[in-house]
């Protein structure tokens, strides 16, 4: 658990602090395991510093790995959980580069999406982040604060409220999804390449199946998302009217972050519906291939069966068991037979080819 007190700098506290600094907000970001063994703790901090503490449903909301973006809210503090979309920890080195793919990097790509949740409990001046174990985001952010205090530029000041830092991580996870688009993409493709091309006999559909499953499952996660977003943005317009003019500016900013969340995530939201489509453009166009190619070889079997046919009308006539039958006394019979059979093959395959009846190519 590390605990920041930002103000005008982000100073890294050693320890939980029993009094709520007079100026600047506190940050607590907190393992999920390890919020749950020291729950009582943190409650007894936020009692003391934020005047309120969690509701029992909202630590169960926390402490859950599997539940799906959400809003909630009491009169005292907001509580949003969101479902992050990011590379899986130690994926990175799984493939060689996003120009080069194959069926089972593709599986990879979509397995090594992370969708653990991160929940956050925005006080009025206590923001508490309740991260996976293996989550970057709080190393990220504690980094880039000391950064943002170390340079001091005005254009990355430091966030002036926890509601404020709270959207710039959940911006920042967006983010994280949105830098493995050309890498999902480009997987993606080989799967399709690899659906459609005439040379595979043995296509893996347990891939094409688990990608599909894949997708849909994100584009539940990313409705979620957006839904739990539009919520805190309904939310942000009940908040009371800031009595100065820094606190109004800080409230519009507020509302404008958040629109621009919710951009972010539709973003994301329509990557992975055109990713679905191609996929399953890819599966109709994968069926029209395989009934074009049986058209083909059927239309070449008939054509076969349509020469032949008159050949063996021919044979099958010369060898009835008849006494005067035409050519069968002559010693010439015999090629005039073949001659005439020759001559019916040959001209019903020039008028086929001609016809564009023979071969799987159109001029």
């Amino acid at each position: 658990m590390r605990v920041f007190l930002i103000d005008e700098r982000c100073t890294e506290l050693p320890e939980l602090p029993q009094a709520l600094p007079e100026r600047g907000f506190l940050w607590i970001a907190s393992a999920r395991r390890e919020f749950e063994v020291r729950v009582a703790e943190v409650q007894t901090v936020l009692q003391q510093c934020a005047g309120g503490q969690l509701v029992d449903l909202h630590i169960s909301d926390l402490l859950s790995n599997q539940l799906p973006s959400h809003f909630d809210y009491t009169s005292w503090y907001d509580l949003l959980v969101f479902r992050r979309l990011a590379a899986a920890p130690g994926s990175t080195g799984l493939f060689l580069d996003d120009a080069h793919g194959t069926v089972a990097t593709a599986r990879q790509a979509l397995a090594s999406i992370d969708t653990s949740p991160v929940g956050f409990a925005v006080f009025d001046r206590v923001l508490l982040t309740v991260h996976p174990a293996d989550c970057l985001v709080r190393d990220f952010f504690a980094t880039r604060l000391a950064q943002m205090t170390v340079n001091g530029s005005g254009a990355s000041r430091l966030p002036p409220s926890p509601a404020d830092l709270m959207l710039r991580i959940v911006n920042h996870m967006v983010d994280g999804y949105l830098e493995l688009r050309r890498l999902l993409t480009r997987q993606l493709a080989t799967l399709q390449q690899a659906l459609l091309s005439p040379r595979n006999r043995h296509m893996d559909w347990t891939a094409l199946l688990d990608s599909r499953n894949t997708l849909h499952q994100l584009e539940d996660i990313c409705e979620d998302q957006r839904s739990a977003i539009q919520e805190w943005i309904d939310g942000l317009d009940e908040w009371p009217t800031a009595p100065d003019d820094s606190a109004r500016r800080d409230q519009e900013l507020l509302r404008v972050r958040s629109r621009d969340v919710h951009e972010h995530i539709e973003r994301v939201l329509g990557h992975v519906r055109r990713l679905e489509s191609s996929i399953e453009s890819a599966v109709q166009m994968h069926f029209s291939a395989v009934g074009q190619r049986t058209n083909d070889i059927m239309r070449t079997l008939t054509v076969l069966t349509a020469i032949f046919l008159p050949l063996n009308l021919i044979t099958g006539f010369f060898g009835m068991n008849f006494d005067a039958l035409p050519l069968i006394h002559t010693s010439t019979g015999i090629w005039i037979a073949v001659s005439l059979m020759v001559m019916i093959g040959a001209g019903l395959s020039v008028f086929f080819w001609r016809k564009r009846y023979l071969g799987t190519t159109r001029g």
